[in-house]
Parts: structure tokens; C-alpha cells; sequence
């Protein structure tokens, strides 16, 4: 009886399932030869195998807050990969928990995208505490700045005390230096009594390099006919495929069924091969509509491939996914405000302006022309696409991160061109995000960092230097020398905000005033037009150097609104074209008679076009 009960008649599924007379362990080993069930204060046994390769066996002592293991063909012993919660890092016990209990019995239905107003965060370096209590008592400040939606770098758990969480290696295991899974839901439910979302990056693409035992007992959840920047791809094709595409979408409907969260951004997405029929991105956002009817559940991309097609939106409603991360925003506008051209602003120095202003009026700057970097065409077209398909910022974890000493834009420009990146950013219809500190203008690097040991730390360390070894600052092995050594304890700390800063120096409380009026603004001004939908957007460029001049952008809504602006980011004073009739929502009142663009100037206006309407 205990037999069918815990195991002949339970459907095998990735993680524990909870009965109420015990708990049914499972796991997809195909490669394996045996396995055995570790739990903690029981004896080792031998979990049956059936002819998909799942191993699965029932324990009637088993209950939430059970710890356990599994030993791989009689000596290797591993953690659950889909352990809901691990108390003592990666390589210890999994402990069961009972996700499905956290789910609210009244659902917080979320916000309509076109209000969003993003602000990205790394829960460890966010707050003092480096917790979710500690994001928790913050969230008053973010409200009051006029912050709709937080956003939490990934939470899946990865070896060691700190990282970034783009390598994790226990999907649905939130890390536990941040707090336990209750602790996470209730971070969740503070954000939703301020009527805040809260959206949570996933990575779908590739697994961490440290403690990923998968490749030991079940091989084919990669696949050779695929490679990434990471090694072979995520198998989703085939039989074995379909194990791991559930597995991956399981994970989807955990976090935002189970904990609440209102949306997810996927990374890297371009690094999902995948040639079914379906793709993998298809069936994952098509199971999450149909499966969370009811709420608003926004769903984001980062996506090298500028694939408009994901973002379509038929008769005015999401199918799949509501926004891309707009990179070729900040690329382009970055180059104009630094000067920067190493890297991948390459593909941009050539005609930033230009770039800027298809970004601005059509998504993407680059729809299906040659990508300079790969040298082959990268994008589709997007102009029909609405401008909350794209998300825009100045700053980000990667834009930021990714840079050899992690500075922010306040190291790199002065104080007017970082206001006037700020106006542009929050004042265009493009759904807007902020890094953690952008809005104090906090000075703070965000750095590399990953708590890896032995072989992985040195192939970090080594890497680190080796990318920016062709960048003109790095070029010698003693310049290179000042690049902070990613895993070390103190690059880590040296990215925690500064609050004590932030609160209180002179320019974070200037700037921590100009996001608060500039938000009110957009959400006042701005996004009752997004919400009407825009049909037509141009652009002009402005200045006897076209490509290092001004831009004046005007879009019209669908009930013929406009939305101006106009900005000068050359380091002259430019002849200021004409503006639209209407009310002015920053910069200078045409009224005084200005005929000029003052250097880093912006100006914002909102009218209506009588004689279309």
C-alpha cells in the first residue's frame, strides 16, 4: 500500500512532492546508474528507476523542513537540482520545503505595464544588511521617489558568501545569505501593500561553473549540437529536451505563482538554441498567460537577436512577451555623452546620433543591418512596434558591471549631462529603468564579484584581465594590475551602496529631488499617453555636425497628442527648432525668446495637434 501510494501512482516532476503521508523524492538522472536517497537521521536507499530516467522513491518520516541528498552511482553526492531551499549553501543537505503554501489566497493583480517605472537591484549590496529585510525597509523610499516596479537580480543560488547570481546552479532555490523563503514572500507582500511590483531575472541559458553536477547524472540536459559563450547549450530539443523545458517553465510558474512575483526578465535569451517547432520561448510565455488569467504578469527579455517578433502585440493585447531591454538606447547615448568607442560601443561610434534616434522613435537601431561586431546582420524591423516594448536606461548591472573598474555614469560626465540623461531617460514613452543609486547620482562602483575557489577563481581572475586587455587604459600587464580581483571579499564589499552618501551628500540629495519631479511628471504627463498608444514617431537631427549635434523628437499618440523633445548634445550652442504648441514639462519656456540650445540642454513638452484632430 505504502509502495503505490508513494510512488507507482505519483507523477514524476522535478523536486520533492509533499503528501500527507510522507514526501515522493524525485530526480531526471538518465546518465546514472543508481541513486540512493540521503536524508538526514534515515538510512541510505535505493530509488527505483523507471525507462525516462526518472529515479523516484517515497519516505513516509519525510516532511517540510526534512534535509536530504542524493549519492550518483555510489559516490557522489549532490544536492537536489530542483531543492526548493538550501539552509547551508550549494554543496549541503536540500531542505523540503512547501512552496505552494507561501501562494496568496487574494492575488495582488499588479499594475498595467505602461506604468512601470523599473528600479534594478542586487539584494546583497542593495541595503546595509544585504537581506530582503533589508531591500524591505527601503521600499518606503523607493514609493516616495515614484518607483512602481522593483527589480531583483537573480536569487538562485550559487556557491559561496556573494555573486552576482547569473551563474546559479539550483534554479529554484532562492539564496539563503539573503534570507529564507519566507523572509523573500514577505519582502513580496510589503512591495504589494505600496501597490509595487516586484519582477525577479532569471537565467535560462547557461548554468554556473562551480557545484553544476548535472552533467554527471543526466548528460543530456546539454547538448553538443548547440554551443554558447558558456559552453554547450541548454538541451531544448527532443525527448530529453521536453524534460528540461518543463523543468525550466516549472521554475517560471514557482516564482511568479507561488511567491507572487508580477513579472520575470529572462537573460541572454539569443543563447537558448533552440530549432522545434515551438520555441522554447514561445511555449514559456504561452504557459504562463494561460496558466496566471487574471493578473498582470509581465514578462521581459534581454535579446542581443532585436527579435520584434517576440514583442508583437495583436489587437492591442501581449501575446508573449511586454519588453526588450533596449540596448541600443544606451549604447548610442553612452557614446555620446563619454565619448567611449572600445568595445561594443564600436558598433555605435560611427553615427551614435543616428543610432539615439532610431532608438528613440522605432525600439531598435539596429533592424537587420550588419552588426559591425559579428559582422552579419543582427535584428528585425520594429517601427510598429509601441514604445513600451523597449525598456531604457542609462545605467545597469551589466553597463555598469561589466566595465573593468565598475564606474557609474557620476565618474564618467559631468553633472549636466548626467541631469540630461535623466530627463531623457524618464521622460520618453520607452518604459524606464534605473540602476540601484542612479537616482542619488551615487558614486558607488558595482563591480564584478563571484565567491569561486580554485580553478574557476583563477580562470575568473585570468579572463577579467584578458577582456580588457585591447582596451587603451588596460594595455599592459601593470595597468591590467588595477583591475579588482573578482573574487576577493573586498571588491564585493566595495559595491555596497553608500546610504550614508545617498542621504545625505549635497549632489544625491540634488538628484534624488530630480527623479522624484521627474517621475511625478511621466507619470502624470507621459504615461496617459502610452496608455492610448502612440501611432507615429520622427525624428530630426540637429546641428552643422549631424552626427555629434541635437535631436528633436517628437511622438504622436493615437488620440493625437505630442510628446516633444528636444536635447543638444554636442559642446555648442545649437539654433533651437521649432515647438510644438502645448505645455512645457522641463527646460526652457519658449516664451522667453531663446533662440539657442544651451550645451547638455533638454527641453520636454507635451501639446495636441488640433488640426489633425
Amino acid at each position: 500500500m505504502t509502495d503505490k501510494l508513494g510512488a507507482a501512482n505519483q507523477p514524476r516532476c522535478h523536486g520533492p512532492l509533499i503528501t500527507a503521508q510522507g514526501v515522493v523524492f524525485n530526480l531526471w538522472a538518465p546518465s546514472a546508474l543508481s541513486i540512493e536517497l540521503l536524508e538526514v537521521g534515515q538510512p541510505p536507499r535505493n530509488m527505483p528507476k523507471d525507462t525516462d530516467g526518472w529515479y523516484q522513491l517515497f519516505s513516509p518520516p519525510a516532511r517540510v523542513g526534512s534535509r536530504y541528498q542524493f549519492r550518483i552511482n555510489g559516490a557522489l553526492v549532490v544536492p537536489d537540482p530542483a531543492s526548493r531551499f538550501q539552509p547551508d549553501d550549494v554543496g549541503e543537505p536540500s531542505e523540503v520545503v512547501d512552496t505552494t503554501a507561501l501562494r496568496d489566497p487574494i492575488l495582488y493583480t499588479g499594475r498595467p505595464w505602461a506604468e512601470a517605472a523599473i528600479y534594478e537591484l542586487h539584494v546583497g549590496t542593495f541595503s546595509p544588511e544585504g537581506t530582503y529585510a533589508g531591500v524591505e525597509r527601503k521600499l518606503d523610499y523607493l514609493r516616495d521617489l515614484g518607483i512602481t516596479a522593483i527589480e531583483l537580480m537573480p536569487l538562485n543560488d550559487v556557491p559561496g558568501r556573494y555573486s552576482w547570481g547569473y551563474d546559479g546552479v539550483l534554479l529554484n532555490a532562492p539564496n539563503a545569505r539573503y534570507g529564507r523563503p519566507e523572509d523573500l514572500k514577505r519582502l513580496l507582500h510589503a512591495a504589494h501593500e505600496r501597490d509595487m511590483m516586484v519582477y525577479l531575472d532569471v537565467v535560462y541559458n547557461h548554468f554556473g561553473p562551480q557545484l553544476n553536477y548535472l552533467h554527471s547524472y543526466a548528460e543530456n540536459f546539454f547538448t553538443k549540437r548547440h554551443s554558447t559563450g558558456w559552453g554547450p547549450a541548454v538541451n531544448l530539443e527532443g525527448k530529453d529536451g521536453a524534460f528540461v523545458r518543463q523543468f525550466l517553465i516549472d521554475n517560471a510558474l514557482m516564482w511568479l505563482r507561488d511567491y507572487g512575483f508580477d513579472g520575470l526578465r529572462l537573460d541572454a535569451v539569443h543563447a537558448l538554441k533552440d530549432d522545434s517547432k515551438k520555441h522554447f520561448l514561445v511555449e514559456l510565455a504561452e504557459t504562463v498567460r494561460s496558466s496566471l488569467v487574471g493578473r498582470h504578469v509581465h514578462l521581459m527579455l534581454e535579446n542581443e537577436a532585436n527579435q520584434a517578433h517576440l514583442l508583437e502585440r495583436p489587437r492591442g493585447r501581449t501575446r508573449l512577451y511586454n519588453a526588450q531591454w533596449g540596448d541600443d538606447f544606451h549604447n548610442a547615448l553612452h557614446v555620446l555623452l563619454t565619448g567611449e568607442d572600445e568595445g561594443y560601443y564600436k558598433a555605435f561610434a560611427d553615427k551614435p546620433l543616428q543610432h539615439l534616434a532610431r532608438a528613440l522613435t522605432e525600439g531598435f537601431a539596429y533592424q537587420g543591418e550588419i552588426f559591425p561586431l559579428h559582422d552579419e546582420p543582427r535584428g528585425e524591423p520594429s517601427a510598429h512596434l509601441q514604445p513600451d516594448a523597449t525598456i531604457f536606461f542609462a545605467q545597469n548591472h551589466d553597463q555598469i558591471g561589466n566595465r573593468a573598474l565598475g564606474e557609474r555614469f557620476t565618474q564618467l560626465v559631468g553633472k549636466g549631462k548626467l541631469r540630461q540623461a535623466m530627463v531623457l531617460l524618464t521622460l520618453n514613452p520607452h518604459i524606464p529603468l534605473l540602476f540601484m543609486g542612479e537616482e542619488a547620482a551615487a558614486a558607488t562602483p558595482f563591480l564584478f564579484f563571484a565567491d569561486w575557489t580554485g580553478e574557476a577563481a583563477s580562470l575568473t581572475r585570468e579572463g577579467r584581465r584578458k577582456e580588457f586587455a585591447h582596451f587603451q587604459a588596460f594595455s599592459t600587464p601593470e595597468m591590467r594590475d588595477r583591475i579588482p580581483d573578482p573574487c576577493q571579499v573586498k571588491t564585493f564589499e566595495a559595491s555596497r551602496l553608500d546610504w550614508n552618501s545617498i542621504m545625505h551628500a549635497p549632489i544625491s540629495a540634488e538628484f534624488r529631488a530630480l527623479t522624484k519631479e521627474l517621475l511625478a511628471i511621466r507619470r502624470e504627463k507621459v504615461v496617459p499617453l502610452l496608455k492610448a498608444g502612440f501611432k507615429a514617431a520622427r525624428a530630426e537631427l540637429l546641428g552643422a555636425k549631424r552626427n555629434l549635434g541635437g535631436l528633436n523628437v517628437v511622438w504622436r499618440s493615437a488620440n493625437n497628442d505630442l510628446l516633444q523633445i528636444v536635447a543638444n548634445f554636442s559642446g555648442q550652442p545649437l539654433p533651437r527648432p521649432p515647438l510644438i504648441e502645448g505645455e512645457n514639462l522641463w527646460g526652457s519656456d519658449p516664451a522667453r525668446g531663446h533662440l539657442y540650445l544651451h550645451p547638455a540642454e533638454i527641453i520636454v513638452r507635451r501639446g495636441f495637434d488640433a488640426a489633425a484632430g
